[in-house]
């Protein structure tokens, strides 16, 4: 089942002479993580905005979960979580307080988790009394990204959800959203780290001019614009290491790899497929800044 549909989706800000977003069309599954892929101005946010009901003046067609976007009201939110690339706390609040403060707006019936257990999870349990003006960058985001999970909803938008997080933070953010998908929950990922979309995305989609460019899985989209080769690194006695590339087709049968691994001390073998940055710059003519 489809929690996303669009079709032909076209937008054009007031005053402007042309469309911003030219008819794009996408699905997206329940319990599926989408990436959307673009450099600035490329109507990644546009399409982030209207998907979350904060501009609904659209033409075309944008469903959300089985209902038309436009006869959304502000029961859409108790649906959603959102996780902004900039997060906007209230500085003189407690990471404690400004979670309280937001559940607050789910009523009584909400079924997310309570906001202490949520600190917890994100690794703030400890600065969960300290007010959020003191906060790094790094701890504001990952309080921004509990705030998305106060309602326990069942479709995500998280923009550049590991930006400004050293690694370890980054790894259990990444958990997390892992995590999510393995509860059914859909994931609707905005970033620029190439290398958390591939990770983590189901499929990608790369956007450019306001126009889709593909979609596709990480996986096959490597495949696909890489070389249908493996890199051997070996060490040839005493002497410096030396490459060889061989034909991915056949490896097991090509007699000179078969000799090479059994009489050399290998280093490294490598397939030779693109990495998801270089196949979007081989498909756009751009590189995601």
């Amino acid at each position: 089942m489809s929690i996303i549909q669009v079709d032909d989706l076209r937008y054009r800000y007031p005053g402007q002479g042309e469309d911003t977003l030219h008819g794009i069309s996408f699905a997206i599954e329940a319990g599926e993580i989408f990436g959307f892929l673009g450099p600035s101005g490329s109507g990644k946010s546009t399409t982030q905005k209207l998907l979350i009901g904060l501009i609904n003046d659209y033409r075309g067609r944008l469903t959300i979960m089985e209902r038309e976007g436009h006869t959304w009201d502000h029961q859409l939110y108790q649906h959603i979580g959102v996780g902004f690339e900039l997060p906007n706390h209230f500085s003189k609040l407690t990471g404690l307080e400004n979670l309280q403060l937001f559940a607050a707006f789910y009523g009584g019936g909400r079924k997310g988790d309570a906001p202490a257990v949520l600190l917890e999870r994100v690794g703030l349990g400890s600065a969960a009394g300290q007010r959020v003006a003191e906060y790094s960058k790094g701890m504001k985001m990952r309080l921004n990204f509990a705030r998305a999970l106060l309602n326990d909803p069942p479709l995500l938008f998280l923009d550049e959800p590991t930006a400004g997080l050293d690694p370890v933070n980054a790894r259990l953010i990444k958990d997390i959203v892992v995590e999510l998908r393995g509860q059914g929950k859909t994931v609707f990922l905005t970033t620029h780290n190439m290398y958390d979309a591939d990770e983590l995305c189901d499929r990608v989609a790369f956007i450019v001019a306001g126009e889709l460019v593909l979609i596709d899985q990480p996986a096959a989209l490597k495949r696909r614009h890489g070389e249908a080769s493996v890199k051997v690194n070996y060490r040839d006695g005493e002497e410096a290491i030396q490459t060889r590339r061989f034909d991915l087709q056949g490896l097991g049968r090509d007699q000179a790899f078969l000799e090479l691994i059994a009489a050399q001390d290998l280093e490294s073998v490598h397939s030779q497929e693109a990495t998801l940055e270089q196949v979007f710059i081989k498909t756009t003519g751009m590189e995601l800044l």
